[in-house]
């Protein structure tokens, strides 16, 4: 029988920032290779919502677990409420984020940064220091996934984001830090680094007559991207395919980090 390189079977995972867009997408897509579910975000009804069509349509355990992750003490019960439910964590996905808007970078407040780097960078922090000391560290086990950006690689002059550069620079730096740090306990720490996607905080700007010449000029694959073209770049760096990839800093991007 051949090996099924990305089978996640009895495996869990946390996805923060599970409520919509993105981390919905990957958490479908853990799920379709077996693996249990736990959604992490704010909003109860939504997590909840996502654990139920997650279960019923792949037939894995999911739930959701309220979490403010820039709470150190709400970080730390989630964790315990996980492995008291499943006794493991094998993978977190960090995907909760924010976009505070384009500001040009002298009008930002002090709030507006310290926030953008309080969930982006702060709280992906909190996250991965809790599951790594609670549940990979002991089990000698984990796969860590930093959803960073391809604005944590490089700058842009079309939509002013300085904290949002900052914080995804940092996530960036950080899953390097974590990957030297914690190699050595079986535990691979890397970082997704996603281009222009489409979800419900950036469908409105995406759908604009502006930026849609502008990933035109500067895509080269001229376009955004789809739903579910982020999912194979979470499952393999999820699955035991991705063994002896540590550190590394993927971006998904349709070319843009390219030129």
């Amino acid at each position: 029988m051949e090996k099924n390189y990305f089978d996640l079977s009895e495996r869990v995972a946390i996805i923060t920032g599970c409520s919509s867009g993105l981390g919905v997408q990957m958490a479908k897509a853990l799920a379709s290779q077996g693996c249990n579910i736990v959604a992490v975000a704010r909003r109860k009804n939504l997590i909840d919502e996502v654990a139920k069509e997650i279960s019923e349509k792949y037939k894995v355990k999911a739930i959701g677990v309220v979490c403010d992750i820039t709470s150190t003490e709400n970080v730390n019960d989630a964790v315990d409420t996980v492995m008291k439910e499943f006794g493991r964590i094998d993978i977190l996905i960090n995907n909760a984020g924010t976009g505070s808007g384009a500001t040009a970078a002298e009008d930002v407040e002090d709030s507006q940064f310290e926030g953008e780097v309080a969930i982006d960078l702060t709280g992906s922090f909190k996250m991965a220091r809790a599951v790594a000391k609670k549940a990979m560290i002991p089990a000698a086990y984990g796969r860590i996934i930093n959803i960073a950006s391809m604005y944590g690689l490089v700058g842009n002059n079309i939509a002013p984001a300085v904290a949002y550069h900052a914080a995804k620079g940092g996530v960036v730096n950080l899953t390097r830090a974590l990957a030297s740090e914690w190699g050595n306990k079986g535990i691979t720490v890397n970082a997704i680094c996603p281009g222009y996607f489409e979800t419900p905080l950036t469908k409105e700007t995406l759908d604009s007559e502006f930026f849609q010449q502008y990933a035109r000029t500067m895509i080269p694959m001229q376009r955004y991207g789809k739903e579910g073209e982020l999912d194979s770049a979470a499952i393999f760096l999820s699955s035991p395919a991705s063994t002896y990839v540590n550190g590394v800093i993927l971006p998904v991007d349709g070319g843009y980090t390219a030129m």
